[in-house]
């Protein structure tokens, strides 16, 4: 049995404690992102399994065509677009699913959204260049205290920075499905009473939506145009969930007045390709919501556990069980 798992950027994945799980097996982690889709054919031609980290390789029908070996998809975290579930039914290839946590990308917005109200990365870069409490063009940040937090998507992520937000004297004010707005009343926080008044009342605001062809491109060019000069949009989501180039042009309007980002069209984002990188009002994380050591345990954990029953002859948590 030969296993690939693909995309460690970091090289970190044979340092975690559960990587014992795979001991004695055919096991080859890469490192980098193939140049190409041959590239990608070339290294998965012979493997049995794959181990996906998130969403950093997509899994369509053109490439499921060329691994007439592969077995099994082992997923770390949830299953979304990145898999094609009918096409690996119609190659006979078995997807496991993982399990997601709610903490490490929850926290990684908290931290987006206080740095870039206080411009905490510019100030200690320019510290760093000689210059004392220069944020550059961006003059002075601002609390948070007693501004207005707009959260759309009241999921398990919405529901955590609701409470941060509360703590930190903010007012909550949500948008999203029917059900995100009844569990929020529930909750005791406010919903507003349409999508334009949700973004117009937004001194900060930020996505926590599932991608699906009912959400992509949900933000729109004239939604941001609504937003305050001085508010705060945050993404920690995804990038397909607004409409494209707009936020840049929003941005250059001068509506809203600054972004904080950690998902991008596509990745890994250059500064050739992205460029909200290149805006000075605009904080750029590299998609590290999930990527932290306690989630890697988790995620990979759960991962290789399934892999390893799988081959066992115990499959567990496949997500296409009717192939079995």
């Amino acid at each position: 049995m030969k296993i690939a798992i693909l995309d460690d950027y970091q090289n970190v994945v044979k340092e975690l404690n559960c990587y014992s799980l795979l001991d004695g097996l055919d096991t080859t982690i890469y490192t980098d992102t193939p140049d190409s889709f041959e590239a990608l054919v070339s290294r998965l031609s012979d493997k049995d399994a794959v181990v996906l980290i998130r969403e950093r390789t997509e899994i369509k029908s053109e490439l499921l065509a060329r691994l007439p070996q592969l077995k099994l998809i082992s997923q770390t975290g949830k299953i979304s677009n990145h898999i094609d579930l009918a096409s690996c039914n119609k190659h006979r290839v078995a997807v496991a699913e993982g399990i997601g946590s709610p903490i490490a990308p929850s926290e990684l917005c908290w931290s987006l959204i206080l740095a870039s109200s206080r411009h905490i990365v510019p100030y200690v870069d320019n510290f760093h260049q000689g210059s004392w409490q220069s944020s550059g063009s961006l003059g002075l940040g601002r609390t948070l205290d007693k501004l207005t937090l707009g959260i759309w998507g009241y999921g398990k992520i919405g529901r955590r920075i609701a409470q941060y937000a509360n703590v930190f004297g903010m007012k909550v004010l949500i948008w999203g499905s029917e059900e995100s707005r009844e569990n929020a009343l529930t909750d005791g926080f406010e919903v507003a009473s349409s999508k334009q008044d949700f973004f117009a009342q937004s001194d900060v605001l930020t996505l926590h939506l599932r991608l699906s062809s009912k959400t992509k491109a949900c933000v729109t060019y004239d939604d941001l145009q609504l937003m305050k000069t001085d508010a705060l949009f945050v993404n920690t989501s995804r990038a397909h969930l607004i409409e494209a180039n707009a936020l840049v042009r929003s941005l250059e309007a001068g509506r809203p007045g600054f972004a904080a980002l950690d998902v991008y069209d596509s990745e890994p984002a250059t500064l050739k390709q992205e460029p909200l990188l290149a805006m000075p009002n605009v904080l750029c994380a590299p998609h590290l919501g999930y990527v932290e050591s306690n989630n890697y345990e988790l995620y990979f954990n759960i991962a290789f556990e399934n892999l390893v029953k799988y081959f066992q002859g115990q499959p567990q948590n496949i997500a296409n069980a009717e192939i079995l």
